[in-house]
């Protein structure tokens, strides 16, 4: 995970989402998930979400393929059902990032995350707290960690190893990953391996 910067909030979000969100509210303040059903008005802002955020997942920073991703709130709405019609209450998620996150309050939020505090440990490919946190960073960096299966979840480690090979071979470069997996990219910088990639990841044999 790094930090996310909150993008602008769309044209069109305050008549779509927030207005008959807030209408919706006033006459169920509390409302229950089946109470929400009807009144997904979120679901206009999906789109805009997944262009605003360059289709990149908050939680495991990777790219979504297929639009238009899925929208976390990140305060739940079971919840904080006040934020559920809010644009600075979304994250652009992953659908297993979104499903694993559920209504969680103790995950880092994107847009509060300090750099470095997530690193990647080469060649395994897992996700780590970094070095220099306080006791109390450290504990909510590896709460994170385990809450949204970033090692855990075999296929997140086989994709972030597949890119990283892919990137040691010469198939992609650093622009892409910048642009695809900015975790990646942010880790290959830091290290210090862009020349020596090659000898860290090898194809299996």
């Amino acid at each position: 995970m790094i930090p996310v910067g909150p993008q602008a909030e769309p044209a069109g979000f305050e008549p779509n989402v927030r207005r008959p969100g807030r209408a919706f509210l006033r006459t169920n303040a509390t409302p229950s998930t089946e109470d929400f059903k009807p009144h997904q008005y979120w679901k206009w802002a999906a789109k805009e979400l997944y262009e605003a955020y360059r289709r990149v997942c908050a939680y495991s920073c990777m790219y979504i393929p297929t639009p238009p991703g899925t929208i976390d709130h990140y305060l739940p709405k079971s919840k904080r059902p006040d934020r559920a019609y809010e644009w600075d209450n979304f994250r652009l998620a992953l659908h297993r990032m979104n499903r694993y996150k559920a209504d969680r309050t103790d995950i880092i939020d994107p847009f509060l995350v300090g750099p470095g505090w997530f690193v990647l440990d080469m060649p395994s490919c897992l996700v780590r707290a970094g070095s220099g946190l306080t006791p109390q960073e450290k504990q909510r960096v590896d709460t994170t960690i385990d809450a949204l299966k970033l090692n855990e979840d075999d296929s997140l480690v086989q994709d972030r190893c597949d890119v990283m090979l892919m990137f040691a071979q010469g198939d992609v470069k650093l622009p892409f990953l910048q642009k695809r997996y900015p975790f990646l990219a942010a880790e290959v910088i830091r290290q210090g391996v862009q020349l020596t990639a090659s000898s860290i990841f090898k194809k299996p044999a």
